[in-house]
Protein backbone atom coordinates (compact mmCIF):
# COMPACT_ATOMS: atom_id res chain seq x y z
CA UNK A 1 0.00 0.00 0.00
CA UNK A 2 2.93 2.32 0.78
CA UNK A 3 4.05 2.33 -2.87
CA UNK A 4 0.72 3.90 -3.91
CA UNK A 5 0.84 6.78 -1.40
CA UNK A 6 2.87 9.21 -3.52
CA UNK A 7 1.04 8.59 -6.84
CA UNK A 8 -2.41 8.91 -5.22
CA UNK A 9 -1.46 12.04 -3.27
CA UNK A 10 0.10 13.61 -6.37
CA UNK A 11 -2.99 12.92 -8.48
CA UNK A 12 -5.32 14.40 -5.84
CA UNK A 13 -3.22 17.55 -5.38
CA UNK A 14 -2.45 18.13 -9.07
CA UNK A 15 -5.97 17.31 -10.25
CA UNK A 16 -7.57 19.61 -7.69
CA UNK A 17 -5.22 22.34 -8.90
CA UNK A 18 -7.31 22.73 -12.06
CA UNK A 19 -10.39 23.45 -9.93
CA UNK A 20 -8.61 26.03 -7.78
CA UNK A 21 -7.10 27.61 -10.88
CA UNK A 22 -10.63 28.18 -12.20
CA UNK A 23 -11.50 29.97 -8.97
CA UNK A 24 -8.35 32.05 -9.13
CA UNK A 25 -8.62 33.15 -12.76
CA UNK A 26 -12.02 34.67 -12.07
CA UNK A 27 -10.27 37.31 -10.00
CA UNK A 28 -6.79 37.74 -11.46
CA UNK A 29 -5.10 37.79 -14.86
CA UNK A 30 -3.20 34.58 -15.73
CA UNK A 31 0.42 35.75 -15.69
CA UNK A 32 -0.04 37.89 -12.59
CA UNK A 33 -1.57 34.88 -10.84
CA UNK A 34 1.41 32.73 -11.83
CA UNK A 35 3.96 35.33 -10.73
CA UNK A 36 2.40 35.77 -7.28
CA UNK A 37 1.98 31.99 -6.90
CA UNK A 38 5.62 31.29 -7.76
CA UNK A 39 6.89 34.12 -5.56
CA UNK A 40 4.98 32.89 -2.49
CA UNK A 41 6.19 29.32 -3.04
CA UNK A 42 9.74 30.66 -3.43
CA UNK A 43 9.59 32.63 -0.17
CA UNK A 44 8.40 29.59 1.80
CA UNK A 45 10.97 27.23 0.28
CA UNK A 46 13.78 29.79 0.57
CA UNK A 47 12.99 30.43 4.26
CA UNK A 48 13.09 26.71 5.05
CA UNK A 49 16.31 26.24 3.07
CA UNK A 50 17.98 29.26 4.69
CA UNK A 51 17.04 28.26 8.25
CA UNK A 52 18.33 24.71 7.80
CA UNK A 53 21.30 25.79 5.63
CA UNK A 54 20.26 23.62 2.70
CA UNK A 55 21.98 25.83 0.10
CA UNK A 56 25.37 25.16 1.67
CA UNK A 57 26.63 22.38 -0.60
CA UNK A 58 24.95 23.34 -3.88
CA UNK A 59 27.40 24.07 -6.70
CA UNK A 60 26.89 26.54 -9.54
CA UNK A 61 26.51 23.78 -12.13
CA UNK A 62 23.78 22.21 -9.98
CA UNK A 63 21.98 25.55 -9.74
CA UNK A 64 22.11 25.77 -13.53
CA UNK A 65 20.63 22.29 -14.07
CA UNK A 66 17.97 22.77 -11.38
CA UNK A 67 16.96 26.11 -12.91
CA UNK A 68 16.61 24.64 -16.41
CA UNK A 69 14.53 21.71 -15.12
CA UNK A 70 12.30 24.08 -13.16
CA UNK A 71 11.81 26.51 -16.03
CA UNK A 72 10.68 23.63 -18.25
CA UNK A 73 8.62 21.54 -15.83
CA UNK A 74 7.07 24.41 -13.88
CA UNK A 75 7.47 27.63 -15.86
CA UNK A 76 6.95 26.62 -19.49
CA UNK A 77 4.18 24.17 -18.58
CA UNK A 78 2.22 26.66 -16.45
CA UNK A 79 2.65 29.56 -18.88
CA UNK A 80 1.55 27.40 -21.81
CA UNK A 81 -1.59 26.12 -20.09
CA UNK A 82 -2.66 29.51 -18.72
CA UNK A 83 -2.15 31.31 -22.03
CA UNK A 84 -3.87 28.53 -23.96
CA UNK A 85 -6.98 28.74 -21.79
CA UNK A 86 -6.99 32.54 -21.88
CA UNK A 87 -6.98 32.41 -25.71
CA UNK A 88 -10.15 30.34 -25.79
CA UNK A 89 -8.86 26.78 -25.94
CA UNK A 90 -11.31 24.52 -24.13
CA UNK A 91 -10.09 22.88 -20.95
CA UNK A 92 -11.00 19.52 -22.49
CA UNK A 93 -8.83 20.00 -25.57
CA UNK A 94 -5.95 21.44 -23.55
CA UNK A 95 -6.12 18.51 -21.13
CA UNK A 96 -6.12 16.01 -23.98
CA UNK A 97 -3.01 17.62 -25.51
CA UNK A 98 -1.22 17.56 -22.14
CA UNK A 99 -2.05 13.89 -21.64
CA UNK A 100 0.12 13.08 -24.64
CA UNK A 101 2.95 13.58 -22.13
CA UNK A 102 3.26 9.93 -21.00
CA UNK A 103 3.57 8.72 -24.59
CA UNK A 104 6.04 11.45 -25.56
CA UNK A 105 8.16 10.98 -22.43
CA UNK A 106 8.26 7.21 -22.90
CA UNK A 107 9.53 7.58 -26.47
CA UNK A 108 12.11 10.17 -25.40
CA UNK A 109 13.18 8.07 -22.39
CA UNK A 110 14.06 5.13 -24.64
CA UNK A 111 16.25 7.47 -26.71
CA UNK A 112 17.94 9.65 -24.09
CA UNK A 113 17.77 7.61 -20.87
CA UNK A 114 17.95 4.13 -22.44
CA UNK A 115 14.97 2.94 -20.38
CA UNK A 116 13.56 -0.46 -21.23
CA UNK A 117 9.90 -0.21 -22.25
CA UNK A 118 7.84 -3.39 -22.40
CA UNK A 119 5.00 -4.14 -24.79
CA UNK A 120 2.52 -3.98 -21.89
CA UNK A 121 3.71 -0.46 -21.07
CA UNK A 122 3.29 0.78 -24.64
CA UNK A 123 -0.15 -0.84 -24.82
CA UNK A 124 -1.12 0.70 -21.49
CA UNK A 125 0.10 4.17 -22.53
CA UNK A 126 -1.97 4.08 -25.72
CA UNK A 127 -4.99 2.72 -23.86
CA UNK A 128 -4.65 5.44 -21.23
CA UNK A 129 -4.80 8.12 -23.90
CA UNK A 130 -7.99 6.56 -25.25
CA UNK A 131 -9.44 6.61 -21.73
CA UNK A 132 -8.65 10.30 -21.31
CA UNK A 133 -10.33 10.99 -24.66
CA UNK A 134 -13.52 9.34 -23.39
CA UNK A 135 -13.43 11.43 -20.20
CA UNK A 136 -12.64 14.90 -21.51
CA UNK A 137 -13.82 14.60 -25.13
CA UNK A 138 -12.74 17.17 -27.70
CA UNK A 139 -14.41 20.54 -28.09
CA UNK A 140 -12.88 22.52 -30.95
CA UNK A 141 -15.39 25.34 -30.68
CA UNK A 142 -13.82 28.68 -29.73
CA UNK A 143 -10.36 27.09 -29.79
CA UNK A 144 -7.77 29.18 -31.62
CA UNK A 145 -4.75 27.87 -33.46
CA UNK A 146 -2.48 29.94 -31.20
CA UNK A 147 -4.24 28.56 -28.13
CA UNK A 148 -3.61 25.00 -29.28
CA UNK A 149 0.05 25.88 -29.93
CA UNK A 150 0.41 27.11 -26.35
CA UNK A 151 -0.99 23.78 -25.07
CA UNK A 152 1.61 21.97 -27.20
CA UNK A 153 4.21 24.39 -25.79
CA UNK A 154 3.13 23.32 -22.28
CA UNK A 155 3.29 19.65 -23.26
CA UNK A 156 6.87 19.99 -24.52
CA UNK A 157 7.95 21.90 -21.41
CA UNK A 158 6.55 19.25 -19.06
CA UNK A 159 7.95 16.36 -21.11
CA UNK A 160 11.49 17.65 -21.61
CA UNK A 161 11.53 19.07 -18.08
CA UNK A 162 10.72 15.67 -16.58
CA UNK A 163 13.52 14.05 -18.58
CA UNK A 164 15.97 16.80 -17.62
CA UNK A 165 14.99 16.44 -13.96
CA UNK A 166 15.57 12.67 -14.11
CA UNK A 167 18.96 12.98 -15.83
CA UNK A 168 20.52 15.92 -13.99
CA UNK A 169 18.55 16.72 -10.82
CA UNK A 170 17.33 13.43 -9.31
CA UNK A 171 19.38 13.95 -6.14
CA UNK A 172 18.46 17.60 -5.54
CA UNK A 173 17.18 18.68 -2.13
CA UNK A 174 13.43 19.25 -2.47
CA UNK A 175 13.38 22.52 -0.50
CA UNK A 176 16.54 24.15 -1.84
CA UNK A 177 15.92 22.85 -5.36
CA UNK A 178 12.28 23.89 -5.18
CA UNK A 179 13.29 27.42 -4.16
CA UNK A 180 15.64 27.67 -7.14
CA UNK A 181 13.05 26.28 -9.55
CA UNK A 182 10.18 28.51 -8.44
CA UNK A 183 12.43 31.59 -8.58
CA UNK A 184 13.61 30.66 -12.08
CA UNK A 185 9.99 30.09 -13.16
CA UNK A 186 8.96 33.47 -11.77
CA UNK A 187 11.70 35.13 -13.84
CA UNK A 188 10.38 33.31 -16.90
CA UNK A 189 6.89 34.75 -16.32
CA UNK A 190 8.05 38.40 -16.21
CA UNK A 191 8.30 39.01 -20.00
CA UNK A 192 4.79 37.59 -20.51
CA UNK A 193 3.45 39.79 -17.72
CA UNK A 194 4.53 42.90 -19.62
CA UNK A 195 2.15 42.12 -22.51
CA UNK A 196 -0.79 41.16 -20.31
CA UNK A 197 -3.82 43.27 -19.49
CA UNK A 198 -3.36 42.88 -15.74
CA UNK A 199 -6.19 42.89 -13.20
CA UNK A 200 -6.64 41.69 -9.63
CA UNK A 201 -9.72 41.45 -7.41
CA UNK A 202 -8.40 40.84 -3.91
CA UNK A 203 -11.09 38.75 -2.20
CA UNK A 204 -11.49 35.52 -0.24
CA UNK A 205 -11.82 33.33 -3.37
CA UNK A 206 -8.54 34.71 -4.69
CA UNK A 207 -6.75 34.16 -1.36
CA UNK A 208 -7.98 30.56 -1.12
CA UNK A 209 -7.02 29.76 -4.72
CA UNK A 210 -3.62 31.44 -4.40
CA UNK A 211 -2.81 29.72 -1.10
CA UNK A 212 -3.74 26.30 -2.45
CA UNK A 213 -1.85 26.68 -5.72
CA UNK A 214 1.24 28.11 -3.98
CA UNK A 215 1.49 25.55 -1.18
CA UNK A 216 -0.40 22.38 -2.17
CA UNK A 217 0.54 22.39 -5.86
CA UNK A 218 3.77 24.38 -6.31
CA UNK A 219 5.36 22.88 -3.19
CA UNK A 220 3.43 19.71 -2.32
CA UNK A 221 2.53 18.19 -5.69
CA UNK A 222 5.80 19.09 -7.40
CA UNK A 223 7.88 17.74 -4.51
CA UNK A 224 6.02 14.43 -4.77
CA UNK A 225 6.54 14.40 -8.54
CA UNK A 226 10.30 14.83 -8.07
CA UNK A 227 10.40 12.05 -5.47
CA UNK A 228 8.67 9.70 -7.92
CA UNK A 229 11.01 10.73 -10.75
CA UNK A 230 14.00 9.97 -8.52
CA UNK A 231 12.79 6.55 -7.38
CA UNK A 232 11.17 5.07 -10.47
CA UNK A 233 11.29 4.88 -14.25
CA UNK A 234 10.27 8.17 -15.87
CA UNK A 235 7.84 6.38 -18.20
CA UNK A 236 5.95 4.89 -15.24
CA UNK A 237 5.91 8.22 -13.40
CA UNK A 238 4.51 9.98 -16.47
CA UNK A 239 1.68 7.44 -16.74
CA UNK A 240 0.28 8.85 -13.48
CA UNK A 241 -0.81 11.93 -15.46
CA UNK A 242 -3.56 9.80 -17.01
CA UNK A 243 -5.26 9.71 -13.60
CA UNK A 244 -5.38 13.50 -13.20
CA UNK A 245 -8.55 13.98 -15.33
CA UNK A 246 -10.31 11.47 -13.05
CA UNK A 247 -9.29 13.50 -9.99
CA UNK A 248 -10.41 16.77 -11.58
CA UNK A 249 -13.66 15.14 -12.74
CA UNK A 250 -14.44 13.84 -9.24
CA UNK A 251 -13.94 17.28 -7.71
CA UNK A 252 -16.05 18.88 -10.45
CA UNK A 253 -18.80 16.37 -9.69
CA UNK A 254 -18.66 17.22 -5.97
CA UNK A 255 -18.32 21.00 -6.30
CA UNK A 256 -20.09 21.81 -9.56
CA UNK A 257 -22.61 18.93 -9.89
CA UNK A 258 -21.04 17.85 -13.17
CA UNK A 259 -23.02 15.02 -14.77
CA UNK A 260 -21.31 11.67 -15.30
CA UNK A 261 -22.41 9.79 -18.42
CA UNK A 262 -21.56 6.40 -19.88
CA UNK A 263 -18.57 7.70 -21.90
CA UNK A 264 -16.93 8.99 -18.71
CA UNK A 265 -17.46 5.63 -17.00
CA UNK A 266 -15.92 3.86 -20.01
CA UNK A 267 -12.97 6.28 -19.86
CA UNK A 268 -12.35 5.64 -16.15
CA UNK A 269 -12.44 1.85 -16.63
CA UNK A 270 -10.10 2.14 -19.63
CA UNK A 271 -7.57 4.20 -17.66
CA UNK A 272 -7.65 1.73 -14.75
CA UNK A 273 -6.89 -1.13 -17.15
CA UNK A 274 -4.13 0.98 -18.73
CA UNK A 275 -2.50 1.66 -15.35
CA UNK A 276 -2.54 -2.05 -14.52
CA UNK A 277 -0.76 -2.82 -17.80
CA UNK A 278 1.79 -0.02 -17.37
CA UNK A 279 2.71 -1.03 -13.83
CA UNK A 280 2.69 -4.79 -14.41
CA UNK A 281 6.09 -5.94 -13.23
CA UNK A 282 8.13 -8.20 -15.47
CA UNK A 283 9.41 -10.56 -12.75
CA UNK A 284 10.13 -7.34 -10.79
CA UNK A 285 13.60 -7.19 -12.40
CA UNK A 286 13.44 -4.00 -14.45
CA UNK A 287 11.65 -1.92 -11.81
CA UNK A 288 13.77 -3.01 -8.86
CA UNK A 289 17.04 -2.67 -10.77
CA UNK A 290 16.16 0.86 -11.85
CA UNK A 291 14.94 1.89 -8.43
CA UNK A 292 17.80 0.70 -6.28
CA UNK A 293 20.77 1.02 -8.60
CA UNK A 294 21.03 4.73 -7.84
Amino acid sequence: MKEYFFPITFVLLYGSGFVFTQYGLENVSPMLFLLIRFFIAFLILFAISYIFKLFKNIKLIQIFHISIAGMLTVGVFSIGVYLSLSLGTSASLSSLIITLQPLLVTILATIFLKEKITFNMYLGLCLGLVGVFFIVGINLENSTFLGVLFSIFALLGLSFGSLYQKKYCSSMNLFAGGAIQTFASALLVLPFLYFENRYLNFNLDFIIALSYMSIAVSIGALSILYIMIKNSEISKVSSVFYLIPISALTLSFILFDKQIDITIIIGVITIIIAMILINKKEKNESFIANRYSK
